[in-house]
This record gives structure tokens, C-alpha cells and sequence, in this order.
């Protein structure tokens, strides 16, 4: 991509946040109950009338929504995105710890996907129409119906419980604690990308490349991985940033299954506790997220198709 499109994308992303910004902030305007009340009955307290009235004065929540809407960007254009109701600390610190363990898990995820998917979806291939290309399309079916939090429990019960494999309780630190909400991520996408290899190495079996490099005297392998993999990858990047968004973005239910302390976990609470800035916090984060992981998708495709690069 040229620095002239990179920039076009660039001021995209930032139009594309201030109107998030503004959907969110108003749909959480207008969303029924009080955050003063709930930020009183996580501390267990119950206050007068007074007391919530004065509260509601201090955090500007009787001011007309513009007035909100506005005090509310300027400082998230500082970096400031508020102090979460429910637990007293600064939103922006409050993601930032849980970056890690979210990015930790979402490498891990994709890490055992391509090494599940890529292997099959090359022998359903090369065995198109065979009992093995069957076997392996009957499991990625399979794979792809079962729920992630039915996985997760299986897991959970077999895994842990009954052969104490792994721990039951992951933390994040340590690699044995995170492999069984990672692979319960990765099962499910691991069908859907082994048939999405399957299809992109038969498009390119038929190319015409193939057949030259065949007749040059080169091996069926070393065609297979050197060319025709390669090749088939590039149309399954797309895939790939979008389920790598939606990984940093936080997997809620496996998260709160495996109680792995990552973002999805901290926007259930932050939901239940009715925690408006933190809930605003982590829609921006996600927006953020998506938009620049697809950004540098297509930023990549210029650098590993040459095509692109000569303007073909």
C-alpha cells in the first residue's frame, strides 16, 4: 500500500472510533437503570436519596448529553477513560493489565489452530473424494457444530478432572494453564480453517504453475509446500486478522468457563456491575483492535504479493 492509502486508512480508523464512540456513549445514555445505585450495591452500602443525588451532581450524570458526550472525549483524547464504578481504578490501567494475558491466549489459540487446520486441509487435498478426505471433512463438520463452552466443559471434565492433566483454574501465567482455554479456541476454528485450506490448495492444484513445476521435474512435495501453500495462504489472511481481532477483543464465555483473568472476563463484570466507563473503555478497545489488526492485513498483502506492489 501506498503512504498516501496507509494515511486515507489511518483518518478512516479515527472517523470510524468517534462515531462508535458516540453509539456507544448514547446507547448506554439511554440504557435503563443507575450507575450511582449499582456502584453503591457492589460496595454493599445503601445511601439516601440525598447522598445518590449528590453523587450523581459530582460525576456529571444531570447534565444534558452533549455536555457528557463531550467532557467524556476530550479526556479520552488525553488517555483518560474514566474510573470504573465498580472497582475504583482507572479504566485505561484497567485493559492495560489485561492485554497480556488476552494477547498470551489469542497467539496460543491461533498458534494450535494452524498447526491442527493446515495439515488437515492439505491431506483432504491431496486425498480429494478418498475415504481419508471424508474422515477428515466428517471432523471438521464435527468440529465446527460443537459449541466453544460445550468444548470447554468436555475439557474441563475429562482433562482436568477426571485424569488431572491440567490444572482446572487458569490463571495466565504459565503455559499448562492456558492450553485448555486455548485449544477450546482453537477447536472450533480449526474445522473452519482445515476447509478453507482444503479448498484454497485445490484452486491451486489447477494452476497452471503447478503443472509447469511438475513437468520441470520437481516433486509433488516440494511443489505442495514451497508453492502451492504458500499461495493458498494469502486468501485466508483476511480470515485470520478477523479472528485474531476477535480474540484480543476478549472470548467471554471461555474466559469466564476457565476463569482466565483476560478482557472478555472483565467486560462480563463490567456489564453485570453496570460499569459505564468501562464498558465504553472496552467497545473502544475492541473497534481499535479489529480496525488496526485489518490494516495491517492489508498492509501485509503488498508485502507478500508482489503483484500489488507493481499496481497489478
Amino acid at each position: 500500500m501506498l503512504k498516501g492509502q496507509i494515511a486515507k486508512r489511518l483518518l478512516q480508523i479515527i472517523m470510524v472510533l468517534l462515531g462508535i464512540s458516540l453509539m456507544s456513549f448514547l446507547l448506554i445514555y439511554l440504557a435503563p437503570g443507575d450507575p450511582v445505585r449499582a456502584m453503591f450495591a457492589v460496595s454493599g452500602s445503601i445511601p439516601s436519596e440525598e447522598v445518590l443525588e449528590q453523587m450523581r451532581e459530582e460525576m456529571g450524570l444531570n447534565q444534558p448529553f452533549w455536555i457528557q458526550y463531550g467532557t467524556w472525549l476530550l479526556k479520552c483524547l488525553q488517555g483518560d477513560f474514566g474510573i470504573s464504578y465498580s472497582q475504583g481504578k482507572p479504566v485505561s490501567q484497567l485493559l492495560a493489565i489485561k492485554v497480556m494475558p488476552t494477547l498470551q491466549l489469542a497467539s496460543l489459540s491461533l498458534v494450535l489452530m494452524l498447526i491442527m487446520a493446515v495439515p488437515l486441509g492439505a491431506l483432504s487435498a491431496l486425498y480429494q473424494n478418498r475415504p481419508l478426505d471424508y474422515i477428515i471433512r466428517g471432523g471438521t463438520f464435527f468440529g465446527i457444530s460443537m459449541p466453544n463452552f460445550w468444548v470447554g466443559l468436555l475439557l474441563l471434565y475429562f482433562v482436568a478432572l477426571k485424569l488431572g492433566l491440567l490444572p482446572v483454574v487458569s490463571t495466565g501465567m504459565g503455559l499448562k494453564k492456558m492450553l485448555l482455554p486455548a485449544f477450546t479456541l482453537a477447536f472450533a476454528m480449526a474445522g473452519k480453517y482445515a476447509r478453507q485450506v482444503r479448498a484454497a490448495i485445490l484452486e491451486e492444484m489447477n494452476q497452471d504453475y503447478v503443472y509447469g513445476a511438475l513437468a520441470r521435474g520437481l516433486s509433488e512435495s516440494t511443489v505442495l509446500w514451497r508453492h502451492i501453500i504458500p499461495n493458498a495462504m494469502l486468501p485466508l489472511l483476511t480470515m485470520l486478522g478477523l479472528s485474531l481481532g476477535s480474540l484480543l477483543g476478549g472470548t467471554a464465555v471461555v474466559e469466564v468457563i476457565f476463569s482466565y483473568p483476560a478482557l472478555g472476563k472483565l467486560a462480563i463484570s463490567a456489564i453485570t456491575s453496570m460499569d459505564y466507563p468501562l464498558i465504553q473503555g472496552y467497545v473502544l478497545w475492541i473497534a481499535l483492535i479489529y480496525m488496526l489488526v485489518n490494516l495491517a492485513v492489508d498492509i501485509s498483502y503488498s508485502f507478500l504479493d508482489p503483484r500489488l506492489r507493481k499496481g497489478v
